[in-house]
């Protein structure tokens, strides 16, 4: 599915785990003499699991798999999981900054021997450097990567021109109060690009189990209190749609109310089939800093930039069936399927210079994003729900006409340092 590594409240996470709740570690084999698997994937990617699960049966013919799928957002998973890392599934999707808190929960296994050369081989470096960790001084694998993990824009060509979409001023001299721009302010994985823009940021420290003992932000500071207030200027703009998830920007270019959007690759399919001969694809714009001022400037939105992996479960009952699985789900052929049904932009080298993969739209504007992007690791857990707060009061405040912009960014900032 998604991105943002933002937490479930612990009610939301109870009441995932009693809806799927079979596992394969549960019970290591079935009374058939059956090889008991459970694989957690996005709801979104639970036809290519079935798919990659049928072809794996077939090319293991002297064994007998018996496979249940359920379905987990990547950006959730490590709540679910350390809620009860012994009954979770054998293999699971997730995205790259939750690797410390896994392996801290015991929760991953290590890739090694001739395994980890192939994919360290196979793969961008970048990307299977997403999936490791340093723990009491050694440094291992923990997770097999398959894609990329960030956000771009869509536009509307009969609308907005190639160089429109270079920056939001542009974007919306061409909006209207009908025809938007949609940005989702109250998601942090969003809105931090405008942070990162200007180069401000955060650092954490951790113990040897990888786990948090300090976090420093810097948001708060003069140039941060100026972004937020760019991002303010955006807020209260009737041509821009702030509050906006996954569901009400596809449905805005399906009725037109949305003529350009910042979202990622899990959203392709529904808003190609809106637009039609009018889908069109680029890397973030740039925004206005300062605006009015004498130093006024364009920046350039900082994207994220992360992975998605699969990883096995340190406590499955069948661990090397679920190791050749998360290996086959990740494999050179496996990568170009799964950009052929949902896009994704593979890590394997020699997937990425597939003739599909080289002349799509989508990956050249995810490359020419990734140049303006900041890797997804050593991320703070408590930067996700503070920066919805901030968003939430950016919207809460055209409604009631105040936002105290100091107040609400120490607050927000307060909440991430630790």
């Amino acid at each position: 599915m998604k991105k943002s590594f933002k937490l479930l409240s612990v009610a939301m996470a109870i009441g995932a785990a009693g809806l799927f709740g079979s596992c394969a570690s549960c019970g290591g084999g079935g009374d058939d003499g059956s090889i008991k698997l459970t694989v957690w994937v996005s709801e979104a990617d639970k036809p290519f699991a079935q798919e990659v699960v049928k072809n794996f049966k077939a090319a293991n013919p002297d064994k007998k798999y018996d496979f249940t799928i359920d379905i987990q957002g990547e950006n959730d998973v490590a709540t679910r999981v350390l809620k009860d890392v012994e009954n979770a599934a054998d293999v699971y999707s997730y995205i790259n900054d939750q690797v410390a808190k896994l392996v801290n929960g015991d929760a991953l296994s290590k890739i090694a021997g001739d395994r980890l050369t192939a994919i360290e081989n196979e793969n961008a470096k970048d990307a299977v450097d997403s999936g490791k960790a340093t723990v009491a001084g050694e440094e291992a694998l923990y997770g097999i990567p398959y894609t990329d993990n960030t956000f771009f824009m869509y536009y509307n060509k009969s609308v907005l021109t190639e160089e429109d979409v270079t920056s939001i001023d542009k974007i919306l001299a061409k909006c209207s109060s009908t025809k938007k721009f949609a940005f989702p302010m109250t998601d942090g994985w969003y809105s931090t690009s405008f942070y990162f823009g200007k180069g401000l940021g955060y650092q954490v420290t951790y113990d040897d189990n990888l786990a948090e003992t300090k976090i420093s932000c810097d948001f708060d500071n003069d140039t941060g209190k100026a972004v937020t207030q760019a991002m303010w200027n955006l807020v209260r703009d009737e041509r821009v749609k702030a509050d906006v998830n996954d569901s009400k920007i596809t449905a805005g270019f399906n009725d037109g109310s949305i003529v350009a959007a910042v979202t990622g690759i899990w959203n392709r399919t529904a808003i190609e089939r809106y637009l039609g001969n009018n889908f069109a694809v680029a890397k973030l714009p740039t925004y206005t800093f300062n605006k009015g001022a004498a130093n006024e400037e364009q920046v350039q939105l900082v994207s994220f930039a992360g992975y998605k992996l699969m990883g096995v479960n340190n406590y499955s009952k069948n661990k090397a069936d679920a190791m050749a699985f998360a290996e086959f789900y990740t494999n050179k052929e496996n990568q170009i399927k799964h950009f052929e049904m949902r896009g994704y932009v593979p890590t394997n080298l020699e997937a990425r210079e597939a003739e599909g993969v080289k002349n799509d739209a989508c990956a050249k504007a995810i490359v020419a994003q990734l140049a303006h992007s900041k890797t997804q690791v050593d991320v703070p857990s408590t930067l996700w729900v503070p920066m919805e707060g901030l968003g939430n009061a950016m919207i809460t405040g055209i409604q009631s006409g105040n936002f105290d912009l100091n107040a609400q960014l120490k607050a927000c900032v307060d909440s991430i340092k630790k």
